[in-house]
C-alpha cells in the first residue's frame, strides 16, 4: 500500500519490517515473520513477502550481537572504527600500530561481550558460556572482515560470524620472509670449481626449501578455507536446529491448546449427554402421565355421559307422571 506521496505506509516498508524482526528474541521471530509476510501478500506486495519470508531466524548469539548493536550505538560506532583501523594496520604491517591495536582489540571484544551478556540477561534470555563464545567470535569477525562488519552494522546477524583467519596471521604468512643474501665465500683460486658446485647445491637446497615453504603456505591457506567453510556449515546447522526446535515448541504448544479445547468439548458433550438422558427420563414420565390423564379423562367422559342419560330418563319420567295426574 502506498501513500499519496509515493512512500510506503507506516509498517509496510520491507526494510523496517526486517529491522523489527531481527530486534525480536529468536523465540518470537518465526511467528512475527509469517504474520508480516502474510500481511505483505494480502496487500499484493509479493516481492516484499518473499524477502520477509526468506529472512532466517537468528541464533541466540546472533540475536545478542544485534541487541548489542542497537542498544549501544556509540560503542558500536567506535567498535566499527577500531575494526577499520585494525584492518588498515594489518594491511600496512605497521608493527607499532599492530601491537597497540591488538591489545585494544582484545580488551574491547571482552568488554563488548560482557555488555551483550548483560543486555541479553536483562531481556530475559541469559547466555550460556558456549553462546557467549559465539558472540565473541562474531565480534572478532566484525573487526577482521568488512563484510561481517556490514552485516553487524545493519543489525541483521543470523548466526555466528567467523573471522577469515586468526587475525593478522594470514597477513604475516603472506609476507615473504626477508633473507639477507649470503656473503660470497672466500676460496682459494684452485678451489673455484668446488666452490661453484657448492654454490649450486646451496641454491638448489634454498629453492627446495622455498618450494616447501610455498607448499606449506598453500596447505595452511586451504586448511583455513576448509575451517571457515566447516564453521559456516556449523553455524547454518545450529540455526536450522534452533529453528526446528522453535517450530517443535510451537507445534507442541498448538497441540496442547488443541488438547485443552478437545477436553473442554468432551466435557461439554458429557454434560449434554447427561442432560439428554434426564430429558429422556422426563419425557417417559410425561408420556405416562399423559396416558393416565387420557384414561382418566375417558372414564370421566363415560361417567358424565351415563349420568346425563340417567338424568334425562328421570326428567322424562317426572314429566310423564305430571301429565297423568
Amino acid at each position: 500500500m502506498r501513500r499519496e506521496d509515493g512512500r510506503s505506509a507506516p509498517g509496510d516498508d520491507v526494510e523496517a519490517v526486517l529491522d523489527e524482526l531481527y530486534a525480536l528474541p529468536p523465540s518470537d521471530f518465526v511467528a512475527r515473520r509469517e504474520e508480516r509476510a502474510a500481511r505483505a501478500r494480502t496487500r499484493r506486495r509479493a516481492q516484499d513477502a518473499r524477502r520477509i519470508h526468506a529472512a532466517r531466524r537468528p541464533t541466540l548469539a546472533g540475536w545478542a550481537a544485534n541487541l548489542l548493536r542497537r542498544s549501544r550505538p556509540d560503542e558500536a560506532r567506535r567498535f566499527l572504527e577500531l575494526g577499520r583501523a585494525l584492518r588498515e594496520a594489518y594491511a600496512t604491517l605497521d608493527p607499532g600500530g599492530l601491537k597497540e591495536l591488538s591489545a585494544q582489540r582484545r580488551r574491547i571484544v571482552s568488554e563488548m561481550s560482557r555488555q551483550a551478556a548483560a543486555l541479553a540477561r536483562e531481556a530475559g534470555h541469559p547466555l550460556s558460556d558456549a553462546v557467549l563464545r559465539d558472540v565473541e567470535t562474531t565480534l572478532r569477525a566484525v573487526l577482521a572482515d568488512p563484510e561481517a562488519a556490514a552485516v553487524w552494522e545493519a543489525g541483521r546477524v543470523e548466526g555466528v560470524l567467523t573471522p577469515p583467519s586468526e587475525f593478522g596471521a594470514e597477513a604475516a604468512a603472506a609476507a615473504p620472509a626477508r633473507r639477507e643474501p649470503p656473503a660470497p665465500a672466500r676460496t682459494p683460486r684452485g678451489d673455484t670449481a668446488a666452490a661453484r658446485r657448492k654454490d649450486t647445491a646451496a641454491r638448489r637446497k634454498d629453492a627446495a626449501a622455498e618450494r616447501r615453504r610455498a607448499e606449506l603456505r598453500e596447505r595452511a591457506a586451504r586448511a583455513r578455507e576448509e575451517r571457515r567453510a566447516a564453521e559456516a556449515r556449523l553455524g547454518e546447522r545450529r540455526a536450522a536446529r534452533e529453528e526446528a526446535a522453535a517450530a517443535l515448541a510451537e507445534a507442541g504448544e498448538r497441540e496442547r491448546e488443541a488438547g485443552e479445547r478437545v477436553a473442554a468439548l468432551e466435557e461439554q458433550l458429557d454434560r449434554a449427554r447427561t442432560e439428554r438422558e434426564r430429558a429422556r427420563s422426563g419425557l417417559g414420565e410425561a408420556r405416562e402421565r399423559d396416558r393416565t390423564a387420557a384414561r382418566d379423562l375417558a372414564g370421566a367422559e363415560r361417567e358424565a355421559a351415563a349420568a346425563a342419560r340417567r338424568a334425562d330418563k328421570a326428567e322424562q319420567a317426572e314429566q310423564a307422571e305430571r301429565g297423568g295426574a
